[in-house]
């Protein structure tokens, strides 16, 4: 059995408010984390947790990834907008210009997602969080199926996508050109061996399919730090 996502992580100020925020949005259940923080816990096929820690580092630009949350209606997609503006998200100009069929917020501490249309083709057969929709190679694209033993959904002018065998989120990288890192990045995944798995040799394997390890500071902990070929921070943790 391969090492699993088993969380995205959010760096937050209010880690607890920013976790109702989204656990309103999105109808999971807030739960305290076995690693650290505070996390919600998939109603769905989603497959990994969301996990809020505490940081005071200020955003710097937009994020790598983002939430595409789907609509099977104008009437929901409008729904979800009221539910996300009414919990303290706010609406977001990025340049998507005024006849884009999807609606661009921002949650309470400024982190990007959308709204999408219905009618979506792409995200025709996904959940209600359809895509983490991410800035990043098609190299990148290519070590994250490798790395999670995910299939590649799409691969088609150096933009790809993943997913689960299990079902879940899509997981797409855009293709160039690809933003600069402006810091550490503020979402970022946690991966884990399974139960009978070896952390290290996890380690060993991810960096032969090119990652690296890095120091953010992180001092004596039980996970390690890695960078994806992109240069995105993220965690391998002790199995589960």
């Amino acid at each position: 059995m391969t090492t699993q996502l088993v969380a995205l992580s959010f760096d937050a100020k209010d880690p607890r408010g920013l976790a109702g925020f989204w656990g309103g949005v999105l109808g999971w259940e807030v739960v305290e984390d076995p690693y650290d923080g505070i996390a919600l816990l998939p109603s769905d096929d989603t497959g990994f947790r969301l996990r809020f820690l505490p940081s005071q580092e200020p955003k710097t630009g937009q994020n790598q990834v983002h939430f595409d949350l789907t609509s099977q209606s104008l009437e929901e997609q409008q729904q979800t907008v009221a539910r996300a503006l009414e919990l303290g998200g706010r609406h977001l100009d990025i340049g998507q210009g005024a006849d884009a069929l999807h609606v661009v917020l921002a949650d309470p501490e400024g982190n990007e997602f959308c709204v999408i249309e219905p009618g979506n083709n792409f995200l025709a057969d996904c959940g209600f969080i359809g895509a983490l929709s991410s800035d990043g190679s098609q190299e990148v694209g290519y070590f994250w199926s490798k790395a999670l033993d995910w299939p590649l959904v799409w691969d088609q002018d150096e933009e790809t996508a993943i997913r689960s065998p299990h079902g879940g989120p899509k997981i797409t990288w855009g293709g160039p050109p690809v933003n600069p890192k402006t810091g550490k990045n503020r979402l970022h995944f946690d991966l884990a061996p399974p139960a009978d798995g070896d952390q290290q040799a996890e380690v060993d394997r991810l960096v032969s399919l090119g990652a690296t390890r890095i120091d953010i500071g992180q001092g004596e902990v039980s996970w390690i730090v890695l960078a994806d070929p992109d240069g995105n921070e993220f965690c391998v943790l002790t199995p589960r």
